[in-house]
């Protein structure tokens, strides 16, 4: 009992000393965004600040429009969350539910885009967008990305899992797929549902590329470009740097905060059978 308690309390403290060490530069950027420039400037720098000196993100409000850049991001990661949880939902329900000639065919040739780098798309995306007109809008920055193979995947092979008894006492009792798809589908499926949604956020709320290519104004910049913008200063101040980097990363932080118990039991269903 006792060499059982000392392997378990070992093997914590191993995961708490391997969860720091990950986590380190995480935190070594919250607290040097609290540090004046003096602080940071010395070798090797505190890990803490001598105080909580908001300045830098004074600073880095007034003097680059951070804010417009994660209003932006915001707005565009969101959009891109609804669409793709909408179109994945209704695709995967149909794969699922519906039965329909080369069903099977049709669903791994969807499938096989996912094999496809999406560096491959980007020339023919930009072209569209800009003969189109959308340069510089927010449905260039959309409308690319409102539908995804992994999404349709993912929630397909949660689906698949659910009782295929429970739909067909709703057939018996005139159940369309419509309704079957509001009532029953998606009141299931809100833990699968949470996790696409948390990952399609997270993944658009870092894209560098596609945002730096079709907007040219300040104001449809996104955060990833501030953050950049923000080392190409004139004096590369890190405090300031930091202080713009901790301000991007709060809204994901708080998106975690309120999603992880179902990210979490998104990422573990169907792992236990029974």
């Amino acid at each position: 009992m006792i060499a059982k308690r000392t392997t378990s309390l070992f093997t914590y403290l191993l995961l708490i000393v391997l969860a720091l060490v990950v986590l380190y530069p995480l935190i070594f950027a919250v607290f040097s965004s609290f540090m004046t420039e003096q602080e940071v400037s010395n070798f090797p720098p505190p890990l803490f600040p001598s105080s909580l000196y908001l300045g830098n993100f004074a600073e880095a409000v007034s003097g680059f429009p951070i804010v417009r850049f994660i209003l932006n991001s915001f707005i565009v990661s969101t959009a891109i969350m609804i669409c793709q949880v909408i179109t994945s939902s209704l695709a995967a329900y149909a794969f699922s539910f519906l039965k329909f000639k080369g069903k099977t065919l049709l669903f791994a040739l969807f499938l096989s885009t996912m094999m496809i780098p999406w560096e491959v798309t980007i020339i023919p995306n930009y072209l569209t967008i800009k003969d189109w007109g959308w340069m510089d809008s927010y449905q260039g920055l959309i409308v690319p990305f409102m539908a995804g193979a992994f999404g349709v995947f993912l929630l397909r092979q949660f689906f698949l899992q659910l009782p295929g008894e429970l739909f067909d006492a709703a057939k018996i009792d005139g159940c369309g797929h419509l309704r079957s798809y509001f009532s029953m589908v998606l009141p299931l499926s809100r833990s699968a549902i949470a996790t696409l949604a948390v990952y399609v956020f997270l993944t658009h709320w870092n894209h560098y590329l596609w945002p730096l290519l079709i907007t040219n104004k300040a104001s449809m910049r996104t955060v990833q470009i501030g953050v950049a913008m923000l080392q190409h200063a004139e004096v590369m101040s890190w405090n300031l740097i930091l202080a713009g980097v901790t301000l991007v990363l709060l809204p994901s932080f708080i998106l975690l905060a309120f999603g992880v118990k179902q990210l979490v039991r998104g990422i573990t269903a169907g792992a236990v059978k029974g």
